[in-house]
């Protein structure tokens, strides 16, 4: 490496200097279009599908936790190859009757577990808490004094929407598989004065 360095920096100070100027030949608009396609198809590509792609927040479900207009990058990857999807993340996923429309939710259930709510008051029964035990959501500042009681599948989740008064969410529709869940967001990017990294990530309990 140095020595390659060394030998390319002594052909460059011992060249014989050129009465004049030299001009390379442009790469033409068909080059162009190729390379651009090659790095789209080999780069862009795969990065958007299997690594991170943004989203904007449409709608008011997750507040006061995002809002309408919320630039968003999702992650793809890390909960699918590190320690999985856990109870609080705030999930993209695709919606079990419109495929092609994606939903932003909180997990509250997790696999197997029975998610009971009871005025507005979320519990979650479980092989730790067989007798249940009551979440705490600090997030929550639009409640909603309902009642449910779900038990979950083996590859099932319950989500909600932090806006509990507001959310269409696994309350009306049923729980979410796990093949239809996306990502996590990354990063916000916009609004510019609530940039930030995981957002809307808590270690409530």
């Amino acid at each position: 490496m140095h020595d390659e360095k060394d030998s390319t920096q002594n052909i460059h100070q011992h060249a014989p200097l050129k009465p004049h100027s030299e001009m390379k030949k442009a790469p033409s608009f068909r080059e162009d279009v190729i390379r651009f396609a090659f790095i789209f198809l080999v780069i862009i590509v795969p990065f958007r599908l299997f690594v991170a792609q943004p989203f904007v927040v449409s709608g008011a479900s997750m507040d006061p936790t995002f809002h309408s207009g919320d630039y968003l990058i999702v992650d793809q990857i890390s909960p699918k190859i590190g320690s999985g999807w856990q109870r609080f993340d705030v999930v993209v996923f695709k919606f079990p009757f419109q495929k092609s429309r994606y939903l932003i939710k909180r997990i509250i259930g997790l696999p197997g577990e029975t998610v009971v709510i009871e005025n507005g008051v979320v519990s979650i029964v479980n092989d730790e808490f067989p007798n249940g035990i009551k979440l705490d959501e600090p997030y929550i500042t639009h409640e909603l004094k309902d009642s449910h009681t779900v038990t979950l599948g083996e590859h099932d989740y319950f989500v909600m929407g932090d806006n509990r008064s507001g959310s269409y969410d696994s309350r009306q529709w049923g729980p979410l598989s796990e093949d239809l869940l996306v990502g996590e967001p990354l990063v916000r990017l916009f609004p510019f004065n609530v940039i930030d990294i995981k957002p809307g990530h808590t270690t409530s309990s």
